[in-house]
């Protein structure tokens, strides 16, 4: 009898590993069925997001806005860096609807081109959020919703102060437009706001237009150019404060005096263009908030719930003259 006990013993314990291995198969096959095929239900989102580049102290302020309520909404964000090339944006987008992600927000590089990879994305039944730019894309079922500013209404802001300030000048008023990325719609629309509002009064012309693709480095090389080709230059309209900043070096390496000389009108109001506009070196900003991550935060929860969201949501800007920048500077974010 003890010899039988003994021979059964393995076979016993077979048996009882076989029924754990059972119930655990079971168990792990449970767990698939809640969360496999790259689709979790643990209510927790991913978010594919492509941003431009880092050309701009706006853009700086934008990424950390944007990282910094992901976290704060419980979102994982997988970021993607374009260094201002479409090419890295669209190949970004693949790989986000390949990892099947939840949602994909991104600020396009430029306006057109983009159909192919939002089609792409539309159908995997991956919803597409725009921030900060838009595109051109005749097919607005392809994204979910636009989120960003009024660039039209930037420029137009821009060019209304300007006509106000000059409506007693009786000679031309020498005007230089440095342009932000060929393409790009801030640049598209803030050249024709600005357009829009000078055409009220004919002594406003803009002599020299370029672009700075939205850097200092583009800013300051554009303006020497700018004061070499035009002895007379009476405004520099920037699409950006940064080109702006680097547009000052060239003036006053020039031996003129900006803000004085030159009256500056720039667009975005970031730390470093508020301090020269309050150092009287900048005459005019209008402002174009990058801190748009708790609302693209909100937006991807919203249409990841299935929920209606409005088609274009437009963040809320005011402007800046010298007096007002030194007011808002002391608790300016960015």
């Amino acid at each position: 009898m003890r010899k039988m006990r003994t021979q059964s013993a393995p076979w016993r314990a077979a048996a009882v590993l076989a029924s754990v291995l059972l119930v655990g198969g079971v168990a792990a096959c449970g767990n698939s069925d809640t969360g496999g095929g790259g689709t979790k239900d643990d209510g927790k989102i991913t978010m594919g997001f492509s941003q431009v580049g880092a050309e701009s102290g706006w853009r700086t302020a934008n990424t950390i806005s944007i990282k910094e309520a992901a976290t704060a909404a419980g979102i994982e964000l997988k970021f993607d860096d374009a260094q201002q090339k479409q090419e890295n944006q669209i190949k970004a987008i693949r790989n986000y609807i390949q990892q099947k992600v939840d949602v994909i927000a991104f600020s396009p590089v430029v306006e057109s081109g983009w159909d192919t990879v939002l089609k792409e994305a539309k159908d995997a039944k991956i919803p597409v959020i725009l921030t900060d730019r838009s595109v051109d894309s005749a097919d607005k079922t392809l994204y979910k919703t636009f989120l960003g500013s009024d660039f039209v209404k930037e420029g137009k802001l821009a060019g209304e102060w300007l006509v106000e300030q000059k409506k007693t000048a009786s000679g031309p008023v020498n005007i230089v437009e440095l342009q932000g990325s060929t393409g790009a719609a801030p640049a598209n629309d803030r050249k024709k706001g600005f357009a829009e509002a000078i055409a009220a009064n004919p002594n406003l012309k803009v002599i020299a237009s370029q672009t700075g693709d939205f850097t200092r480095a583009g800013g300051k090389q554009v303006m020497e150019q700018f004061l070499k080709a035009n002895p007379k230059i009476d405004v520099l309209f920037a699409h950006n404060d940064d080109m702006g900043l680097g547009a000052l070096e060239a003036i006053t390496a020039a031996g003129k005096v900006p803000g004085k000389d030159i009256t500056i009108i720039t667009i975005d109001a970031v730390k470093d263009g508020m301090q020269a506009l309050a150092d009287g070196k900048f005459n005019f900003i209008a402002e174009c908030s990058p801190l748009l991550g708790p609302q693209l935060m909100d937006l991807a929860k919203k249409v990841k719930a299935g929920e209606e969201v409005p088609a274009r949501i437009e963040t809320e800007e005011t402007t800046f003259t010298t007096e007002q920048a030194k007011e808002a500077l002391p608790n300016r974010k960015y």
